[in-house]
């Protein structure tokens, strides 16, 4: 529960032979994070293999198949149908050249039917075209086949916007004859006739009009009636045949569809296999597979590897304790209630390997610090019934956590809000509360309170922080550090003679002087000679230490001493925020009730009442979204900056497991 799922690290000595089906069963099992490993004595002698050329040679294949997909795909209504999944179990290997082979016979085979379909798309788009150009100039009686050939007059055939045509009447003089027709979608057909000689005045005249020149396309001696019907006519025989060519498309999609699912199963496997092959050194007949296995899964990992090579494997299993703790992975196992505090969690980074892992502490103070800032039962209940929706309709994973992590906020402000005796801004309802509300109540109270959960949590960090240190045998970091024992003796120690020196009598006698030394002088004079002595011994051992010179150690460790003071003075005075945005809550809430209230005075009765239910809801809603956020993100940042701050690094790598990722289908519409 709280350090990060033990790790083994694993060493499977197969034959190559044995290589492909070992990995396609470990990525089944989803149970190893693989290494890359070097050729050498202690390993094996050849370099692992370059698999460039395969991995290109795939994504070539995939490539192909999801342009294949995308044009088998142009409509809607051919979206495959999904198989029954298939396990990889099912499918014998498929060589690349075999799904190259199998993949360019679909290819062809669709090549000719899609060209076809395109063709005919084409061309039904153009027929419509034509139809509607045809149809704006029916009842001209005009050979539009030879109107640029006159030799005495000049035609222009187009359309105009419809508020172009009177300014077009203003401009043309009365040898130019205008045949406007019906408008069509904001703008007007239009014939104009006009004189050879005038040609270049119309033109002007129709280009300040915004007119547009079209050809009219019918054949020679076929008025526009007849060029419809034959336009119809043609658009009928072309929606026959692409009707036909879309039904054996359809049927290609159905056919294809098992076939191409196998192939992208086969080569996406194959790619993972490939990448990962690159990892592992080898002998001529041998390849050794290493990488990390949680120690729960080992016995599993070693049976299935047992089972692939028929026992012609050696599989060893060996403890970290000589790995440095950065290059450990690291999987985190929680329980259902806790899980999704992870996501919190994992946006300021992973424990090392044997750093404590800090979810269940961070659950408690998150859902207490939001509930604290966020008191109110009405608003809670919503938060809550928010999260259930979530949690219960949701289809991911992510998403169900996070409708859980709402419900624990949402009841944690249920529970503040009885205490505070708000129900939706409203306060004592019945004369019944158990505190008092963050404005009605004495703010310095509430202050302190908010110090105490404060006080509490830096203090776990300090304590979650010398056992990280002894743990990892940094015994003088856990003595002599800031956030070490001199640092516990230093806030404690200040925290208790306040306490002291307040409320007994104890403050005018000698053992102040005294404790002031002990919690005082000694932890800071020990925080003080840290680096120096860190300086001295690494001297003494030949390593390289973080400073330059003794003189710079000593500057550093005065600082660090003189930070140590202001630090913790200023990450206990950074709690006070939970108090204040308890406040604004509360302030945000009154605010809509007193402006509900006022709402009955201006208007009595029935009116005076909806518009009070109106203002409720509204100022409701803006507290759960504004002051939500707000009481979210400030309870991260004390979680992140002072908790976290004390004791966690956050350098965790996380554990990535070898898997082979399948499709049920190659067909259907990817999501």
């Amino acid at each position: 529960m709280f350090s990060p799922v033990a790790m083994k690290r694993a060493s499977v000595v197969v034959l190559e032979r044995d290589e492909r089906s070992v990995l396609r069963a470990l990525g089944r099992l989803g149970a190893i994070h693989l290494l890359r490993t070097k050729a050498g004595p202690d390993t094996a002698p050849l370099e692992p293999p370059d698999r460039t050329a395969d991995l290109a040679r795939c994504d070539e294949l995939l490539s192909r198949l999801e342009n294949l997909r995308r044009r088998l795909l142009a409509c809607p209504e051919h979206a495959a149908p999904a198989p029954a999944a298939e396990s990889q179990d099912d499918l014998a290997e498929m060589a690349l050249s075999e799904a190259d082979a199998l993949l360019r016979s679909h290819e062809t085979q669709a090549s000719a039917l899609l060209a076809r379909r395109d063709l005919l798309r084409a061309r039904s788009v153009q027929l419509q075209d034509m139809q509607h150009q045809v149809e704006a100039y029916k009842g001209l009686d005009l050979p539009f086949d030879r109107l640029g050939k006159s030799v005495f007059l000049h035609f222009a055939v187009g359309n105009l916007p419809a508020e172009g045509l009177e300014k077009l009447r203003a401009k043309v003089d009365e040898h130019v004859v205008l045949l406007p027709l019906a408008p069509r979608h904001g703008r007007v057909p239009l014939v104009a006739v006009t004189s050879r000689k005038g040609q270049y005045a119309l033109e002007t005249a129709l280009e300040e009009s915004k007119f547009r020149h079209e050809g009219v396309c019918v054949e020679r001696g076929t008025t526009p009636e007849a060029a419809s019907e034959t336009c119809a006519l043609e658009q009928e025989s072309v929606a026959a045949e692409l009707a036909d060519v879309e039904s054996q498309v359809g049927r290609l999609v159905q056919e294809a569809d098992r076939p191409l699912g196998d192939i992208e199963r086969h080569v996406t496997a194959l790619r993972h296999i490939l990448e990962a092959e690159q990892n592992f050194p080898r002998t001529e007949a041998t390849v050794l597979v290493c990488g990390w296995v949680p120690a729960p899964d080992v016995a599993a990992m070693e049976r299935e590897v047992q089972r692939i090579t028929h026992g012609r494997c050696v599989v060893q299993a060996a403890d970290p304790e000589d790995v440095p703790e950065r290059e450990i992975p690291v999987l985190l196992r929680h329980s259902r209630i806790v899980r999704p505090f992870l996501l919190l969690l994992e946006n300021y980074g992973l424990p090392t390997y044997r750093e404590i892992e800090p979810t269940l502490f961070m659950a408690v103070s998150y859902v207490i610090m939001f509930g604290m800032m966020f008191g109110d039962a009405g608003n809670g209940a919503v938060v809550a019934a928010g999260g259930l929706y979530l949690a219960l309709k949701s289809r991911t994973q992510a998403y169900r956590d996070a409708g859980l992590l709402l419900i624990l906020a949402g009841l944690s402000s249920v529970g503040f809000g009885i205490y505070y005796g708000s129900y939706f801004g409203i306060t004592k309802i019945g004369g019944h509360h158990l505190g008092h509300d963050p404005l009605s109540g004495s703010p310095l109270v509430l202050m302190l309170a908010a110090v105490a959960i404060g006080i509490l949590l830096m203090s776990m960090g300090l304590v979650l922080n010398i056992i990280n240190r002894l743990r990892r045998g940094e015994y003088l970091n856990a003595v002599m550090d800031k956030f070490g024992l001199a640092g516990v003796v230093f806030y404690w120690g200040i925290l208790g003679m306040i306490l002291v020196l307040k409320f007994t009598e104890y403050r005018h006698s000698d053992y102040a002087a005294l404790a002031l030394v002990l919690v005082i002088v000694l932890p800071l004079g020990a925080i003080a000679v840290k680096e120096p002595l860190v300086y001295l011994l690494e001297r003494r051992r030949g390593g390289h230490p973080h400073a330059s010179s003794l003189g710079e150690a000593c500057i550093e460790s005065a600082i660090e001493a003189f930070d140590t003071v202001l630090g913790y003075l200023s990450n206990t005075v950074s709690f006070v925020r939970l108090a204040a945005y308890a406040m604004s809550h509360a302030a945000v809430l009154m605010a809509s009730l007193v402006i509900a209230d006022q709402m009955t005075k201006v208007a009595p009765g029935a009116v005076g009442t909806i518009l009070w239910v109106i203002v409720m809801i509204l100022g409701n809603a803006v507290a759960i979204l504004l002051e939500g956020i707000v009481a979210s993100v400030q309870a991260l940042r004390l979680e992140f900056y002072e908790f976290f701050g004390k004791f966690f690094s956050g350098s965790g790598q996380a554990f990535k497991p070898f898997r082979i990722p399948t499709r049920d289908h190659g067909l259907s519409p990817q999501g």
